[in-house]
């Protein structure tokens, strides 16, 4: 489902990935980067199709980030090509079955420790995912190693409200009330209502609210003032993560098994 033309179109799934790949990943990046990238994106494209594709357009994929995973063709260059190329056919599968290839693009120096801590996912168990130290964290930009977001009390409580129908008032209280392993928050606290923090972060702004790896919450001004560091939800593959695994020389088997605890790398077609 092309979400651009709202149109249907047939398309080689190698071909789609150079898409993904290209505009998952900035395409200048390390071969073995963007190689990695491809691994996981193809293991994501066939995770979901299994699963029953996008049901609301009756299609295997979609080009909207929404419903699927981000698309751009006319980002892609020489290199993207090689890297799908390169990996064609290659997936990660845990027991068999195809994992949910998570990624971000930095984790702030260390990875959460399960889908739970840093996605609030629950839906099924994900035993390969792990914390690890991201290499990446040194070589990243300058807002991912530190980042502040203020967030003005009506925005706080229409947050809130979408998140989990309840009002919790005029802004006054905020806090921590649980980390993960990794020390991301788990749960945070406004005035009297708790609530999941990766769900709070995708109702304020996942762009401002970079990550829940956070060393401040709390209300300053009548605002929420929050700081931290990372850029992402931190699950699996670190992408700075892996172009430093890149630039050091690792294979895109070895990046991606880096992340992924217990998993095979399947090829499945030639």
């Amino acid at each position: 489902y092309i979400n651009e033309t709202q149109k249907t179109e047939k398309i080689k799934i190698e071909k789609y990935l150079e898409g993904v790949v290209a505009a998952e990943m900035d395409p200048k990046w390390p071969d073995n980067a963007l190689a990695a990238q491809a691994i996981l994106a193809r293991t994501f494209t066939l995770k979901k199709i299994k699963d029953g594709g996008v049901k609301a357009h009756n299609t295997d994929a979609s080009t909207d980030v929404k419903e699927f995973q981000a698309y751009d063709p006319s980002r892609v260059n020489d290199k993207v090509r090689e890297a799908v190329q390169a990996t064609r056919g290659k997936v990660l599968v845990y027991q068999g079955e195809y994992i949910n290839g998570w990624f971000h693009a930095d984790s702030g120096g260390i990875t959460a420790s399960s889908a739970v801590e840093g996605l609030a996912y629950k839906k099924e168990k994900a035993p390969y995912i792990h914390s690890v130290k991201d290499p990446g964290f040194e070589i990243t930009v300058p807002e991912n190693k530190a980042w502040t977001a203020v967030f003005s009390s009506s925005e706080v409580r229409e947050a809130v409200k979408a998140t989990i129908g309840n009002d919790p008032g005029d802004l006054h209280e905020a806090s921590i009330v649980e980390t993960g392993p990794s020390g991301r928050a788990t749960i945070v606290k406004i005035n009297n209502v708790s609530l999941s923090a990766p769900a709070l972060r995708l109702a304020l702004d996942n762009e401002k609210m970079r990550s829940t790896l956070l060393e401040e919450f709390s209300v300053n001004d009548n605002s929420l003032l929050i700081r931290g560091k990372g850029y992402g939800h931190g699950v699996g593959m670190s992408q700075w993560g892996a172009k430093a695994l890149a630039d050091q020389g690792k294979k895109p088997e070895e990046i991606v098994r880096y992340w992924f605890k217990d998993v095979e790398i399947k090829n499945l077609w030639k």
